[in-house]
């Protein structure tokens, strides 16, 4: 087995933690171990959840938590006992309507980049982390180190922290010190970097254009950086990067559209050699399209593991794939030292949270509790929250708002589009506005629209980061029910407003638009602060985190 050194930056384990891996790792049979080399998304009631755990004995989970605390504390205090190993339970910590749903709401990351300072970053992170400890979390899928340069990316949008290299350094890693000092392992994705592709890996392998010389100075750099301030994992995506393969072999052909999931050359020359990472690497979700594209999955799971990463994230067959793996030892594709080797990441991990130690406190209902209802964590994400609107641009001065010049209010809007939602979650803006004194109307389809019947026109959109959308852009079309009603523009007639809680390049396909705020997130706070900016009570604070004009002129006027 290639030598891990766990004493060594991420892991830093002691001799007695290291010696607790290693014995573990031989006590493991041969089935055992490859279980430890799978999270599985686990949903739905704790019970049944449970079940499920107990009949593979997964390295770990990524929970889905329901609303019921007592219930999750419940389910968290019994999993360590499901398996042969304490298991690490996972999560996408990105805020917003990712946050947890008994937990604070909180800014999602380009709402943090529109504040722009990392003492927020770091209270927001230190927040979200107590939390996460306190139900039993302790791995998070996250910082995003992604850049938004294609604006029309759906699956980056707005988990990344913009697409300025420096500031996503900056936030990045006061996002990774906070969790890992509070006992969440940070995870930096989506290696080798993703945002210059406006395809999604859910349905395609995106593949990274940069020359070697462009990645050094974005992508290279920000993960050089996480790596050397200790981050514990990386996430290895669905995303090829053609011109490290092709720098190795420019015969390369096919090969260099790689998945770095399925490529050893992007985890261990590039990723392993070339930057030094001692750490965990995780696959991104294997059932994506990004994954599957490349072959049927008895090849591509061992592959995965092959190619380096030492955990495979999900699975909608876990017994089949383990029977990949179990094959693939068998034939010899998958040497048992490569497998030894990813458990010893694993453990190590498992080790570095401290899941080795007999005397390691359990989650508890009254100290989760307690720590979810604590006033200073709902300041703190208020007082950010407030921060964030963000005015783009006001031609017309229509703000602020009053129901003495904009009494009778029409509303266009999506609602809250979510990526596992099967419709569209409703918006609370609307009844926040008539708690204002403004007679609201919300627009349906069946619908004659006389301008004058209204003194204001509120175009309300919330699409945040989506799954499978492909690309996210405004659907005039749904917008307004049919064809006749997606060519209307009501705004020489009436003052209009565009606020989007969400994804921040409607400006490319409203230019005209005179009045448009961005908020980047549709959580309920961040509902009520846009009332407070668009009424005057609070300054719009938050500053660009991406060019919202999506590099034309047209939208500024």
């Amino acid at each position: 087995m290639a030598a891990i050194d766990l004493s060594a930056a991420p892991f830093n384990l002691n001799e007695a933690a290291t010696a607790w891996v290693h014995a573990t790792r031989d006590s493991l049979s041969p089935r055992d171990k490859l279980a430890q080399l799978f999270v599985l998304l686990s949903r739905g009631a704790p019970e049944e959840a449970l079940e499920a755990i107990r009949a593979f004995k997964p390295g770990g989970i990524t929970r889905i938590f329901t609303p019921e605390l007592a219930d999750e504390i419940a389910l968290m205090r019994q999993i360590d006992s499901a398996g042969p190993v304490p298991m690490t339970v996972s999560a996408d910590l990105e805020g917003s309507r990712m946050s947890l749903p008994f937990g604070t709401e909180v800014p999602n990351p380009l709402g943090l980049a529109a504040i722009d300072d990392v003492q927020t970053t770091t209270a927001i992170s230190t927040l979200m982390a107590e939390e996460a400890h306190a139900v039993g979390l302790n791995w998070s899928f996250t910082p995003v180190i992604d850049i938004n340069k294609a604006f029309q990316s759906a699956i980056v949008g707005t988990r990344s922290y913009g697409d300025d290299v420096e500031r996503i350094e900056r936030h990045a890693l006061a996002q990774i010190a906070a969790f890992q000092k509070h006992g969440v392992a940070a995870t930096v994705k989506h290696w080798p970097g993703e945002g210059f592709d406006d395809r999604d890996q859910h349905l395609v392998t995106t593949v990274n254009p940069l020359s070697l010389a462009e990645w050094e100075k974005t992508f290279g750099r920000l993960y050089r950086a996480a790596i050397e301030a200790g981050v514990m994992s990386v996430m290895s995506a669905h995303i090829a990067f053609p011109a490290f393969v092709r720098e190795l072999d420019p015969d390369a052909g096919a090969e260099a559209y790689r998945p770095a999931t399925q490529s050893t050359v992007l985890n261990q020359t590039l990723l392993r050699e070339r930057l030094g990472f001692n750490g965990l690497i995780v696959s991104d979700a294997t059932p994506m399209a990004g994954f599957g594209d490349w072959g049927p999955r008895e090849e591509t799971i061992p592959q995965c593991v092959i190619a380096g990463c030492d955990v495979i994230l999900f699975s909608d067959d876990p017994n089949a794939d383990l029977m990949y793996l179990v094959k693939a030892v068998a034939d010899g594709r998958l040497s048992q030292e490569r497998v030894d080797e990813a458990v010893t990441r694993v453990l190590g991990l498992k080790a570095a949270l401290g899941l080795h130690k007999a005397d390691r406190p359990e989650p508890a209902l009254n100290t989760a509790e307690m720590i979810m209802a604590r006033s200073t964590s709902k300041q703190i994400a208020g007082a950010a929250t407030a921060k964030v609107p963000t005015l783009v641009k006001d031609t017309a001065k229509l703000l602020p708002l009053t129901p003495a010049r904009h009494k009778r209010v029409l509303i266009f809007s999506t609602g809250a589009v979510q990526p596992f939602a099967p419709v569209p979650l409703p918006l609370s803006l609307p009844d926040l506005l008539r708690q204002e004194g403004f007679d609201v109307t919300e627009y349906s389809e069946d619908m004659q629209v006389n301008p004058k019947d209204f003194d204001l026109v509120l175009y309300l959109l919330a699409e945040e980061t989506l799954l499978t959308r492909q690309r996210i852009f405004l659907n005039w079309r749904a917008l307004t029910g049919n064809v006749f009603g997606a060519m209307k523009r009501y705004w020489h007639d009436v003052p209009t407003l565009m606020v989007s809680l969400g994804f921040p390049y409607y400006l490319h396909d409203a230019p005209r638009v005179p009045t448009y705020v961005n908020a980047y997130g549709s959580n309920e706070d961040m509902q009520a602060a846009v009332v407070e900016c668009l009424m005057g009570r609070t300054p719009f604070a938050g500053k660009n985190p991406v060019d919202p004009f999506c590099g034309s002129d047209q939208g500024k006027y």
